[in-house]
């Protein structure tokens, strides 16, 4: 699986270079094959003004694309929006090929004004090819990247021995122009040599951060010792021996001392919630790469978090997940260690030292002066990156740990006004997707032709119809609470991991009422209760009537929620044929829709369909197997909520929906959770790693400690 999304990062990168190869063989194949007529083609002032310029355009955007990753490269982090990711893709993949071009430009420059057949360079003047090399160094500077984005998604963690390659080969070029320009008749080479050192710096941060978040390297830096357990052989050993003598042997055991999970020791830091957070992650970061926890694990967490409210507890997984972003996406594991803060000094002082030794030791007046200006932005954005990264570092949550160990106040390396009151480390939002705004089409495409062209209609309607809804207090609350209380009426949390909302509808007694859920598939579950969700919610009106409020309006935000995880991420739920189901759902809800009449609201549309449903003929008495529409089951699911008390009948619906949200998050694995963190977090993903801190997992695979066996002698 690993190498399918190697291949898979892969790809977009190999269509492009196939583009330009295919449109440059149709442009020859149309001229007869020559290949001066496809160059007559462009007029001369074109080629020459792209010959004069072509490299400070390469330039300009390599500049742009660094802003881009440095200013959107945090961001995403807490911002799920698809055009931040797109921008930030188009920035990551421009920035090896721009480059790639303009290393090449330089090195042909160089290589005229060296060559006596070739005196004269591709600028005016002969000065020109020495400034244009003295920006080599700067595209190594660009390759090593911001600090807030090494890798795009996981797979680049994967590829870091082709990123290494990339960079080497890149760094030999860079090196190769050095040594053309060499000695030169300025101290431009001279004062090159240094950005080639910070250069290099950034560089080795990236592939190291890129190393480090390796899934394989993370999954065996968190194994830890082997433990062959006691000695068996020679407590048998001991065991003959003494038979042997004579002597009536036992085999007696020893309980093993509790662990103490009121030990005032852990969390080590009380009150300092980043503190408590980062200790936290560093033992149940194991379950990302889907490694097993011990029952000290699971001990110290369910102790620590039963002292704490709703609020409280999601707040520590949102830091704990920020831990993980920057584990995973970012330099932090380099920079925030011994070395990284020397090389972080260091790459920001030459660059300085850089800058002084161009302004005051270059004669400027030499070169052009766009080409000076284009120097000096350089210089500036690169200091200003870097001098916002040592900030950026000073206001992080690893710098606040670091200082709560320290016993430090946290405004001892920087000024209180520079400390953000709050930092976002997660937009705090749920994506929503209603099936019955997409049969009634309330939203219709306005370029329909050209998405079908260009084949991107069907992954225009999954964000056509998706909005976003506010996690409130209330859901957390519900959540929570409905966790804690099966915590209390189970002896096996691990046992919710299971249930699909089954334990639900037995505490609430509707087992005679409703049919089982565990008879269903996971995906026609999630369609049919989506179904009754809806149809209650808009077949009714309540004007603030307290609990009952609560529960209609967080099951409608759950079940909104719950479908688009199946429509766009269903590799994060259990395998089945949600596709399929949805698909046919639509087709048979729309078609409905339009025999009836144009139908554009919703509490019309229900009416709509409980008028045809009937308790009495199954659907699938009707239709077959082969249509995998659940339309009217949910119908008449929804016919028999309605029998039961208002009240009654949404709290029911929201323990369900609650336990089929613990079920999808049990269930996925730890590497689509770790994938949806670039994306702005998926609120399963926080699900998901506060059960595991309650215990309610299926990753605690050690219950107790090693068996103590002693002889008994007599």
């Amino acid at each position: 699986m690993v190498h399918q999304r190697v291949f898979g990062l892969a790809i977009p990168r190999i269509l492009i270079r196939l583009s330009l190869q295919m449109l440059k063989a149709i442009g020859v194949l149309a001229l007869g094959g020559d290949h001066k007529k496809l160059l007559e083609i462009i007029p001369d002032h074109v080629k020459k003004t792209w010959t004069e310029w072509a490299l400070q355009v390469l330039v300009f955007i390599s500049i742009a694309s660094q802003v881009v990753l440095f200013l959107l490269g945090n961001l995403r982090k807490h911002n799920p929006r698809t055009r931040i990711r797109i921008s930030l893709w188009c920035a990551y993949l421009v920035t090896y090929a721009v480059a790639s071009g303009a290393l090449s430009i330089i090195t042909r420059s160089a290589l005229d004004v060296c060559s006596t057949s070739h005196p004269v360079s591709i600028s005016e003047k002969p000065n020109t090819s020495e400034l244009m090399s003295f920006w080599a160094p700067f595209f190594l500077l660009h390759l090593g990247g911001p600090d807030t984005i090494t890798a795009y998604s996981l797979e680049d963690n994967e590829l870091w021995l082709r990123h290494l390659a990339e960079v080497g080969f890149q760094s030999g070029v860079a090196i190769y122009i050095l040594l053309l320009s060499w000695p030169g008749c300025s101290n431009l080479p001279l004062l090159s040599v240094l950005v080639y050192i910070a250069g290099f710096i950034k560089c080795f941060e990236r592939i190291r951060a890129l190393l480090l978040a390796n899934t394989e390297y993370l999954r065996d830096s968190m194994l830890g010792s082997p433990d062959p357990g006691p000695n068996y052989p020679k407590f048998l050993e001991n065991y003959h021996l003494r038979k042997s003598q004579g002597y009536n042997v036992s085999v007696g055991e020893v309980p093993e001392a509790q662990f103490p999970v009121n030990d005032n020791t852990y969390p080590k830091f009380q009150g300092d919630v980043i503190s408590e957070a980062y200790y936290l992650f560093q033992a149940f970061k194991r379950i990302f790469v889907d490694l097993i926890l011990t029952f000290e694990d699971r001990d110290k967490s369910q102790f620590y978090f039963s002292q704490l409210k709703s609020k409280e507890a999601f707040n520590l997984v949102e830091i704990e997940l920020g831990f993980a972003y920057d584990m995973l996406y970012t330099k932090a594991n380099v920079l925030y260690t011994f070395v990284g803060l020397v090389l972080r000094v260091t790459s920001v002082f030459i660059l300085l030292m850089s800058l002084v030794g161009f302004c005051f030791l270059c004669d400027v007046h030499d070169y052009r002066i766009t080409d000076v200006a284009i120097t000096y932005l350089l210089f500036a954005t690169s200091v200003v990156m870097e001098i916002v990264a040592v900030i950026t570092m000073l206001r992080s949550d690893r710098t606040d740990v670091w200082l709560s160990q320290r016993n430090y106040s946290r405004n001892i390396l920087i000024f209180p006004f520079l400390k953000q009151p709050t930092k976002l480390r997660w937009s705090g939002c749920i994506a929503q997707l209603d099936l019955l705004s997409v049969a009634l089409e309330e939203k219709p495409a306005s370029l329909l032709t050209t998405q079908k062209l260009l084949g991107i209609e069907k992954y225009r309607v999954k964000h056509r119809y998706k909005t976003y809804s506010k996690v409130s207090s209330n859901l957390k609350n519900l959540i929570y609470n409905q966790f804690q209380e099966f915590m209390r009426c189970s002896s096996d949390p691990k046992a919710l991991c299971n249930h699909k909302g089954s334990f639900s509808l037995r505490k609430n007694a509707c087992d005679d009422q409703l049919w089982s859920i565990n008879k269903v598939d996971f995906d026609q579950s999630i369609i049919l209760w989506h179904i009754a969700t809806t149809l209650c919610f808009y077949s009714e009106e309540l004007d603030n009537q307290g609990d009952i409020d609560v529960y209609r309006l967080e099951s409608k935000h759950i079940s909104d929620y719950m479908l688009y995880l199946l429509v766009s991420y269903p590799v994060m739920l259990p395998i089945g044929i949600g596709m399929i189901r949805y698909r046919d759902t639509c087709a048979e809800a729309t078609r409905y829709f339009k025999e009836k009449g144009p139908i554009t609201e919703k509490v019309k549309a229900c009416k709509k369909l409980l008028k045809v449903c009937s308790l009495d003929v199954l659907p699938s008495k009707v239709k077959g197997d082969r249509c995998k529409s659940a339309l009217f089951d949910g119908c008449r699911l929804e016919l028999t909520l309605k029998k039961m008390e208002t009240e009654r009948m949404w709290k029911v619906m929201s323990q369900l929906w609650i336990e089929i949200l613990a079920y999808a998050a049990t269930h996925c694995r730890g590497f689509q959770h770790e994938q949806q963190l670039r994306k702005g977090g998926e609120f399963l993903t926080h699900v998901w790693l506060l059960m595991a801190h309650l215990g309610i997992t299926e990753q605690f695979q050690v219950s107790q400690g090693h068996a103590r066996a002693k002889l008994v002698v007599a």
